[in-house]
């Protein structure tokens, strides 16, 4: 969320910038409203302070005087109440309308409208060649028994799978390898709540806006997060930190993670690559309101991600994110996308994203700096790793003649020595 001084001040930036991200929100009936408010407002404090007098002198009067009195503070209630009953309308279309108001995006991302218009920024790793003929995700892990994909339909519909054998064990592997090179870097590891409140989706920005990719619990009014970041940046939702050098707060959250995939029927149905079901380690780092240092723990979260497909071996590539490709509170992106054999082309794998103190606003997360002053905090966040997705280059860029499946070296401790997977003798 903006601050309505900003967006009154720098209404033709607002203006542009929800154009280029392609979000339809009319900040001039934002401001129209805001200004039929503040009137409002201050007219109705002016009567409820002489309400307030009145009221306080009554047991000074005399009897006759204390009739007028209350009569008239009478009075000044029901014009309070005329203004409210104008008010409470006013409030929830602005409410509403600010909800909508895009995060500025930083001066050097590029314009676009889709991933199509992303830039590259670097690539790393080289694209392997393969001198037998390879198999995707789906024949790998199936003829290796590390996934059932029908069973899983079956018991839970489209998008949906079970993770087995070894392939469950990679997944963990995964995760604990990720979480302890995080762990060295001062991350905080936490398990999190995976069902919230409404509060932390409208916090963190995934409402209203991603209504539609969230799964309800509506006798609850609770929602399935799509990412750990709601959770970690929420956790200090209504807290002001006492000193700036509290700053920066390191978490990483290891979360089971759901998405509706709403608006993707008929893409990329065969596999692994989009599920409603996934398991993420997600960095995010509230620190102070510097741009200057959040320009570098952005970088920093970018390579401890970088680190790991590199140290996975993974040909990679990171681009910078387009205006049309952003999430309505970044202001900063970055992709990084995975080399996948079987779709012939880089996908993305994990997103890097800075949002100034867009979150922190509408989570109310503040600090009091060195001179005492009072300041929203700024938040950034970026996958660590996602699986299954992960699996798809990790087994296909590591395929053998025969079918088993080689595991990276920086896996092997935490797959119990295990140097490969093997296929499975199904007369067993």
């Amino acid at each position: 969320m903006l601050d309505i001084k900003y967006i009154r001040e720098n209404s033709d930036i607002v203006k542009e910038a929800a154009k280029n991200k392609l979000i339809d929100v009319d900040i001039d009936r934002l401001l129209e409203v805001d200004e039929q408010l503040r009137k409002l407002n201050q007219e109705a404090d002016k009567i409820k302070e002489e309400r307030n007098t009145i009221s306080s002198s009554i047991p000074k009067l005399t009897d006759e005087e204390k009739k007028d009195a209350i009569a008239h503070v009478k009075e000044l209630k029901d014009k309070i109440a005329e203004y409210e009953a104008q008010i409470t309308p006013l409030k929830n279309e602005y409410d509403s309308l600010m909800y909508e108001v895009p995060g500025v995006p930083l001066p050097e991302v590029p314009i676009g409208k889709t991933d199509e218009d992303n830039v590259l920024f670097k690539t790393v790793g080289e694209i392997p060649t393969f001198d037998f003929e390879i198999k995707d995700h789906v024949d790998l892990a199936e003829s290796l028994d590390l996934i059932d994909i029908p069973r899983g339909v079956k018991v839970a519909g489209s998008r949906s799978y079970y993770l087995k054998n070894e392939g469950l064990l990679l997944e963990m592997a995964l995760s604990r390898y990720v979480i302890d090179k995080l762990v060295k870097k001062g991350f905080c590891p936490m398990g999190v709540p995976t069902l919230v409140k409404e509060e932390p989706m409208y916090g963190t920005s995934y409402f209203p806006s991603g209504r539609d990719q969230s799964y309800a619990v509506t006798e609850d009014n609770l929602y399935l997060v799509g990412t750990a970041e709601v959770s970690l940046v929420s956790y200090h939702s209504g807290e002001t930190f006492e000193s700036e050098d509290q700053l920066p707060k390191l978490y990483c959250g290891l979360s089971s993670c759901y998405r509706r995939e709403a608006g993707t029927y008929g893409k990329d149905t065969r596999g692994l690559y989009r599920v409603h079901q996934f398991t993420k380690v997600e960095q995010v780092i509230l620190c102070k309101a510097d741009f200057d240092e959040q320009y570098k723990l952005h970088d920093f979260l970018l390579n401890n991600a970088e680190e790991i497909m590199q140290e996975l071996k993974i040909p990679y590539r990171v681009v910078k994110v387009c205006t049309g490709d952003m999430g309505v509170g970044q202001v900063r992106k970055h992709d990084i996308e995975a080399w996948m054999p079987s779709r012939g082309k880089y996908s993305e794998t994990h997103s890097c994203s800075s949002f100034n103190d867009f979150q922190a606003r509408r989570s109310n997360i503040k600090y009091k700096d060195k001179d005492g002053n009072t300041k929203y905090c700024f938040s950034l966040n970026n996958t660590a790793i996602a699986s299954p997705r992960i699996l798809i280059p990790l087994l296909e860029l590591n395929q053998n003649p025969d079918g088993s499946v080689n595991i990276p070296e920086v896996l092997v401790p935490y797959m119990g020595g295990m140097t490969k997977i093997m296929p499975k003798n199904k007369n067993k």
